[in-house]
């Protein structure tokens, strides 16, 4: 694809080479909407989620010729008024003539003209056109030299966000060039574009344009839809912001708009100026956005700092996926106005409850209202909610009692944080006067066992962060959680038995695999004996099962390695959802203590040395193994250099370490 020959240099449109002078169009299914597309649209081949269907056509100012491709033939240049004819614009050629405007557009000069098609006269309301036609020809002139100005202007410079002056009044035209190709002439848009004339130049486009001297406020102030926003304005002290100069998108909240909210929450929002302002500044778009600029999904970003996903479906535009936009494109001198018949209220202005009761943690504002705690969620106390996601309660909710409303009191911390300022072995208070540790991890950030699955909601008091399971604040350092654990009796009497008590009770960041009672049983019994009666190596394979760092089952993907307090390592895996401990499967994760985590494990891990030496998944001597593939190599290589080889003192040596591990070879 490449640009017309001899014709327009517009980026708007796509042309088929192999054809001199024929210009793609893409045109919309079941409409007579039509795009010279750019090549993003042409790949795409959706407007607004509808299919459409290409076409060819003769660039303009080509047209065929029989028995040859393309459109070879260029057209002779004539004047404007003819040319209205020739694109497709008859109806403003009709009016241009009845207005007396046809004598300027047919004499000397270097105009442009934005000319209406035959469907945008048609649309206008029958009244609208009536007076425009019936007014002795004053206002239909008005309104066609209202459409041009008094130079010749091309596509390329219509700049994004400046104004040309008319020829009625100098009244401006404001101009507007999106980065996906469309042109909008006072939110109209251009379908055909830069058609030469011997005296200027013709642009077709979807509506009849019509003047405007309001700002965004006053539209605001003449609206009788936008009473109770006009009042919202001037409490959050807007005015002025709405009456300068600039290019923003109001998204306008009806009075029915404001009539859906319940009026708890309208009340609490108008009574709050902080919150009121960031309820405005979030319908408040940085720049200025025509409907008819929209042909897919974009993000764009408000005056609160937050963003809005704007689309369409078919003729309808949509607000993050909700097509309640009522009334779009009313233009301003510093803007345009889309009337919005809900409204959009930003997480900046609301409580708690409403964050956790619109997200996947609904169930727990239902869990902390059972417990009597919704007054935390709904006041202005700052603090930051711990929210299970609903998934944790699939089998319903447990029932409230003086223990599990502790819990729920821990799963509140005082303050309103955010997770980007968390930083590892970080401490946090908790309503229920517990201390909470923050870990950071490669692949996850977490809260002693739960560990947060999605991004912040910060609230107008509160946040609320979402984790993927409860919270089990620790109760007391590594041997009190084991000594008070039943399954673990025989290895708090080994830990005594190598009197490594003291270092498990001492402040610190250990996981601990713990073996259970059942892991003990499982060793031989005279193995076990022997290892109870040693001291020393009791306190050997003990050390094994320890680490000295915590690590939650959150931070586990498919292979974290740590350094035991013995010496060897540790390699901890998840497979099928549960944790691994040197392939050995955990029987149950995150039993957290004050010093560190517990693992309980249903078997006694062994160190490297302990482990019997006929195992074949035992990790080899590296430099054994290249001297065994080396020798194989050997065998083909001729006997004096084999002897000069094997006379090396690193050979010698690697020989030496063979004949030691295997008995030769």
């Amino acid at each position: 694809f490449g640009c017309c020959q001899g014709g327009l240099q517009d980026p708007l449109l796509l042309v088929v080479t192999c054809s001199p002078n024929v210009c793609a169009v893409q045109k919309l299914i079941g409409t007579n909407r039509k795009y010279f597309t750019n090549c993003k649209q042409w790949y795409q081949r959706k407007i607004c989620g509808k299919s459409t269907v290409i076409s060819y056509e003769c660039c303009p100012g080509y047209e065929k010729v029989p028995g040859e491709k393309g459109c070879p033939a260029a057209l002779p240049l004539s004047n404007i008024y003819e040319t209205l004819g020739v694109v497709g614009s008859a109806t403003t050629q009709l009016y241009s003539d009845r207005s007396n405007l046809r004598p300027e557009i047919e004499g000397p000069g270097s105009f442009t003209i934005f000319a209406p098609s035959n469907e945008a006269w048609a649309s206008l309301p029958a009244e609208t056109l009536d007076s425009l036609v019936s007014n002795v020809n004053i206002e239909l002139l008005n309104a066609l030299r209202y459409h041009m100005v008094n130079k010749r202007v091309l596509t390329d410079d219509l700049k994004h966000g400046t104004t040309l002056n008319s020829m009625y009044q100098d009244l401006p035209i404001q101009i507007h060039h999106y980065p996906n190709g469309i042109v909008t002439v006072n939110c109209a848009r251009l379908l055909k574009a830069d058609h030469h004339a011997t005296n200027g130049v013709v642009h077709v486009i979807d509506k009849v344009i019509s003047t405007t001297t309001n700002s965004i406020q006053q539209v605001i102030e003449t609206e009788e839809s936008l009473e109770t926003l006009r009042a919202a304005v001037a409490a959050s002290d807007l005015n002025s912001l709405l009456e300068s100069e600039g290019q923003y998108t109001l998204l306008a909240p009806t009075n029915e708009a404001f009539e859906k909210i319940p009026r708890e929450t309208l009340n609490r929002i108008l009574g709050d100026p902080e919150a009121l302002r960031d309820l405005l500044n979030h319908h408040i778009l940085k720049s200025a956005m025509c409907a008819e600029a929209i042909i897919a999904g974009l993000t764009m970003e408000t005056l609160e700092g937050t963003t809005l996903d704007v689309g369409c479906s078919g003729e309808e535009l949509t607000l993050n996926g909700k097509a309640i936009i009522a009334n779009k494109d009313v233009l301003a001198t510093n803007g345009v106005v889309h009337f919005v018949n809900e409204l959009l209220i930003p997480d900046s202005a609301k409580t708690l409850f409403e964050l956790a009761q619109e997200s996947e943690v609904s169930k727990s504002t239902d869990f902390f209202r059972q417990a009597g705690l919704s007054s935390h969620l709904t006041g202005s106390e700052q603090v930051t909610l711990l929210a299970p996601v609903n998934d944790v309660f699939k089998d319903g909710l447990p029932v409230v009692d003086s223990n599990m409303k502790n819990l729920l009191l821990n799963h509140i911390v005082r303050d309103q944080l955010s997770s980007k300022y968390l930083y590892h072995g970080q401490k946090l208070q908790t309503l229920g006067d517990k201390e909470l540790r923050v870990f950071v991890y490669r692949n996850n950030l977490c809260i002693e066992n739960a560990c947060i699955a999605a991004h912040d909601k910060r609230g107008r008091f509160g946040t609320l962060f979402i984790l993927d399971k409860m919270l089990t604040p620790p109760s007391g350092s590594v041997m009190d959680v084991l000594k008070a654990d039943h399954r673990f009796s025989t290895l708090v009497a080994a830990i005594q038995s190598a009197g490594l008590t003291e270092n498990l009770n001492r402040p610190g960041t250990f996981t601990v695999f713990a073996p259970t009672n059942e892991a003990f049983r499982a060793m031989p019994q005279g193995e076990l004996n022997k290892l109870m009666g040693n001291a020393k190596e009791l306190a050997n394979i003990l050390k094994f099962h320890v680490a000295d760092e915590i690590l939650v089952s959150g931070a586990v993907g498919a292979l974290v390695r740590l350094k035991s307090m013995q010496g060897d390592k540790l390699e901890v895996s998840m497979k099928n959802n549960v944790i691994h401990i040197n392939k050995e499967p955990v029987a149950e994760s995150d039993i957290m203590a004050t010093n560190g985590v517990i693992y309980a494990v249903n078997s006694v891990l062994q160190p490297q040395a302990s482990r019997p030496q006929e195992r074949g998944d035992e990790p080899a001597d590296p430099a054994l193994e290249i001297f065994k593939q080396a020798s194989a190599v050997m065998l083909c290589v001729c006997p004096t250099q084999l002897a000069l080889l094997l006379a090396a003192p690193v050979y010698s040596r690697l020989l030496a370490r063979m004949k030691e591990n295997s008995g030769g070879f």
